[in-house]
């Protein structure tokens, strides 16, 4: 296997992670911990969505949170954009990156944005023109990538479809998602070999959920590929509301133990995210999943 030496992790975790929550974080008690996670060597944190409150209730503070972080130099700061309504929320915001997002099966479009996938590509593309008239760059995400909750198997046709549609737009970056975490190691070089024909690696990232502990391993066959960027979620955080059955992120510390352990360098500090992960598991009330978290719990 040949893997690179430098990868970007991504932390969705304040995004991704909280949204799926039951216990509400206090604005207070979010900007602390993306204060947190701003020192801990990350370049990349999305750090809210602006989905209307009454699909996400949980991040019905978007903006408050936005403006109150402490943005630190050389930290890209992304929040998850559904239309031009959320777009001019988050550009008052100021945010630094605008993530639209989309599936790549019908039946999980409908579910997650009550469209269809045609009609979605309509409602993003002014999103994607207006946030880059104003100096943002845009990711796109394309979730049930390798399998549905509602279909089940998902055409590699159809991937390929909803992501040149996406670059099309104008989009900078593309994250490929395992929303249900039913993906295997293969999968992932069948479907990686298909997109590497039409788009640059540097173009793709790769979004893993833990739901049956392959996360790691698929995050492995990406590498292998030539992958560098990854978005994962302090403590696996996570889950979607419109998946039934769908588990938290691959933990970004579990992700960074891997990563360390191979000599291939993301600039995070390890200690930091640790600390990081334990507040959240606090705040939120429950076990988290990652493991990392659970071996420092052992050894207190």
């Amino acid at each position: 296997m040949k893997f690179p030496k430098n990868v970007t992790l991504k932390e969705v975790g304040p995004r991704d992670g909280l949204q799926n929550e039951k216990s509400f974080i206090s604005t207070e008690d979010k900007v602390e911990w993306i204060n947190m996670l701003s020192e801990t060597g990350l370049s990349y944190i999305e750090i809210t969505s602006f989905v209307h409150p009454k699909w996400i209730p949980a991040l019905a503070d978007a903006v408050e949170v936005a403006k109150k972080i402490n943005r630190k130099q050389g930290v890209t700061y992304a929040a998850l954009v559904p239309n031009e309504k959320g777009l001019q929320r988050a550009l008052e915001a100021n945010i630094d990156e605008v993530s639209i997002f989309m599936s790549a099966s019908e039946t999980h479009n409908q579910k997650n944005i009550n469209k269809s996938i045609e009609d979605t590509f309509k409602v993003l593309k002014p999103v994607v023109q207006e946030a880059k008239e104003n100096g943002k760059t845009t990711r796109g995400y394309v979730s049930t990538v390798f399998g549905c909750p509602y279909e089940q198997r998902v055409s590699i046709e159809q991937v390929i479809k909803v992501s040149e549609h996406l670059f099309e737009m104008g989009i900078d970056e593309l994250s490929l998602g395992d929303t249900i975490g039913v993906g295997n190691p293969v999968q992932v070089q069948r479907v990686l070999d298909e997109l590497l024909k039409r788009f640059h690696p540097d173009q793709l990232a790769m979004h893993f959920h833990d739901t049956r502990g392959t996360a790691l391993a698929n995050i492995l066959a990406s590498l292998d590929m030539g992958i560098t960027k990854f978005d994962a979620a302090v403590a696996g955080l996570g889950g979607c509301p419109y998946a039934p059955g769908a588990s938290g992120n691959v933990a970004t510390e579990d992700l960074l133990y891997m990563l360390n352990e191979m000599n291939i360098k993301s600039g995070v500090n390890p200690d930091h995210l640790i600390q990081a992960a334990q507040w959240i598991e606090k705040k939120v009330g429950r076990t988290l999943p990652s493991r990392n978290l659970q071996v420092v719990k052992g050894s207190c």
